[in-house]
């Protein structure tokens, strides 16, 4: 059996996309990767809408909790997904060199629920094809 690849979703806040893709891809590729997500500031909590959008689809989201990108900087990262353009254009070093991919999706932080669920099935389209075409899984 191989070790699952270690993918890092990064964001500004880390409450809303990166949660929503950490959860995703954790699920869709359960055994083949393992999802983190950070921010670069990240919020107090995550936001009641990607966890009522992740809970719909049938996700689970416990352990979900908003992380400071120093929290994983030191864990070995396969490749680092930023979600956003802050993310992008902030996003650290990493001690040994790390493949980047940017696919940025909006940001549904104080929009109604639908707006949430839009981007989680936006995430789950797009965002899982990429990785795993990224880690050629």
């Amino acid at each position: 059996m191989t070790t699952p690849k270690t993918v890092l979703v990064l964001c500004t806040g880390n409450s809303c996309r990166s949660q929503m893709a950490e959860a995703i891809l954790n699920h869709d590729l359960a055994g083949q990767v393992r999802a983190l997500s950070a921010g670069t500031r990240p919020q107090p909590a995550v936001a009641e809408g990607a966890i009522e959008a992740l809970q719909r689809a049938g996700l689970p989201t416990d352990g979900l909790y908003p992380k400071d990108i120093d929290a994983v900087i030191d864990v070995p990262i396969d490749l680092v997904v930023t979600v956003c353009d802050n993310a992008k254009e902030s996003c650290p070093i990493f001690p040994k060199p790390v493949p980047r991919m940017h696919m940025p999706f909006h940001d549904p932080h104080g929009e109604p629920l639908d707006s949430f669920i839009a981007v989680r099935d936006a995430i789950r389209d797009q965002l899982v094809p990429a990785v795993r075409t990224a880690l050629g899984l």
